[in-house]
């Protein structure tokens, strides 16, 4: 299974990739929506299928922080789905998602983190929804949790909750711009399906 993923062609990839960019449109309207409504950007996202030891972690420093909200994953595909942001992004979409409560930002409190698990429920879900939308299966994510640790703890707290054989995970790259105020969102998606639905996602990625 690891090698067949790993070997996907360009145009799987490509596929993958142009999933990826759907859900991050829609991710760029909720968000959008979120911080009162300003023009927000999307670049490409990079799609990536690695080793969970390779994902490629938002901070050059692992021991830092990071917020991530964890979802459970029911339905056609079942596993687990994670957005990640540093700590720094987080804290940033806090102060724009409550305004002038700095504060609340900067010690990422109770108010912070239940923004934050509102802001990544949407902006996975619109992941999740290009998935679903591109493959005709359901996806059901369950009520989300965040966390707030170094990036290996929370990766590998999702993988302890999956069976053993998987040690590969899909990862989707993008920066969100926030044209009025020059703001850069940099965020990662993360998706570990267990071995069915990986099954699934390769049979329907196999366009050439």
């Amino acid at each position: 299974m690891t090698t067949d993923i790993r070997s996907l062609k360009a145009i799987q990839l490509d596929a993958l990739r142009e999933v990826a960019n759907i859900g991050a449109g829609h991710a760029a309207t909720a968000l959008s929506q979120m911080t009162g409504g300003g023009t927000i950007m999307i670049s490409v996202p990079r799609v990536n299928v690695v080793a969970l030891e390779d994902i490629p972690f938002p901070s050059d420093k692992p021991e830092e922080p990071v917020a991530a909200v964890l979802l459970t994953l029911m339905g056609d595909i079942t596993g687990r789905a994670l957005l990640v942001f540093p700590r720094e992004t987080a804290q940033r979409l806090v102060r724009l998602m409550l305004g002038a409560r700095a504060d609340d930002a900067e010690e990422l409190s109770p108010l912070a983190r239940s923004a934050l698990q509102e802001a990544g429920n949407i902006l996975s879900s619109a992941y999740l929804n290009a998935l679903s939308e591109f493959m005709g299966m359901m996806i059901l994510p369950s009520p989300p949790s965040l966390a707030i640790d170094m990036s290996a703890a929370i990766v590998t707290a999702a993988y302890l909750q999956l069976p053993p054989e998987r040690d590969v995970v899909l990862c989707v790259e993008s920066e969100f711009t926030m044209q009025e105020v020059g703001e850069r969102l940099r965020g990662f998606f993360l998706l570990l399906p267990d071995a069915p639905s990986l099954d699934a996602i390769l049979r329907a990625v196999r366009v050439a």
